[in-house]
């Protein structure tokens, strides 16, 4: 059976698929790959169906050995300079390769995900229907470690279409977001702040939310306590340290 030897994860590398969709009435999220236009382009790639697992890659730092067997991958998302033994083949496109050779994935030029896709998917154990990692709840596959080795499965009949794909790289540099006032903005003594400030991603980021510092919000007594309300995706909101954050309810 073919694997892929891990080298080394990065800051976190997880088996990711399109994730536990229908199970909230049992307290499951959905998890799943967080950017699933990424994960889903990827397995396009390699003729892989859209549900099959990939590795998603924060932040670069991994590499892998393939054992057994040679392969075809793709990687997409944060371009994070690929290479095999060390000869760069770019992202959002497809590469082949042989059987002792070493796939690495280094720091993004700009972004934060990318994802690894092998023709087959990769094979792990499934958990709830899905072989996606919840960092929550810690259902399915743990996160990945050096050592470790990641089956492949059986690839479709279908063959790739396309050796690269005609993908935008992702934007560097500063982002502007339209932002819509919500229940209680009244809350804030100068709500108008939240759109003058440049707001920077923190190193206090997951894949829970994403936190923000800047010019700290200050906001007066409510005289009670916020009614509980549905967290959708994109929402900002700001906890008593008066730093606001987003989050995805779907994606832990």
């Amino acid at each position: 059976m073919t694997t892929l030897e891990i080298l080394a994860t990065g800051p976190l590398a997880l088996v990711e698929d399109l994730g536990r969709p229908g199970l909230a009435h049992l307290g499951v999220t959905r998890s799943g790959a967080a950017d699933r236009r990424s994960h889903t382009l990827a397995n396009r790639l390699v003729a892989n169906p859209a549900d099959r697992a990939t590795v998603e890659i924060t932040f670069g730092g991994f590499s892998a050995r393939v054992r057994d067997g040679d392969v075809t991958v793709a990687v997409t998302g944060a371009d994070a300079n690929p290479s095999v033994d060390g000869v760069p083949f770019g992202t959002n496109g497809i590469r082949h390769v042989r059987d002792g050779q070493v796939l690495t994935l280094s720091m993004p030029r700009s972004g934060v995900r990318s994802y690894l896709a092998v023709r087959g998917g990769v094979d792990a154990e499934p958990v709830l229907g899905s072989r996606s990692h919840d960092v929550l709840s810690a259902i399915g596959p743990r996160p990945l470690r050096p050592g470790d080795l990641l089956a492949i499965g059986e690839h479709a009949q279908d063959f790739p279409e396309l050796d690269q794909a005609p993908v935008a790289p992702v934007a560097a540099g500063d982002l502007d977001l339209t932002v819509v006032p919500g229940p209680r903005d009244d809350w804030f003594t100068d709500p108008e702040a939240l759109v003058r400030t440049d707001w920077v991603a923190s190193d206090r980021s997951d894949r829970v939310g994403t936190r923000l510092t800047g010019q700290p919000l200050t906001s007066r007594d409510p005289g009670g306590n916020s009614p509980a309300r549905v967290r959708s995706a994109g929402r900002f909101r700001c906890r008593p340290t008066a730093y606001p954050s987003s989050s995805d309810p779907t994606t832990r």
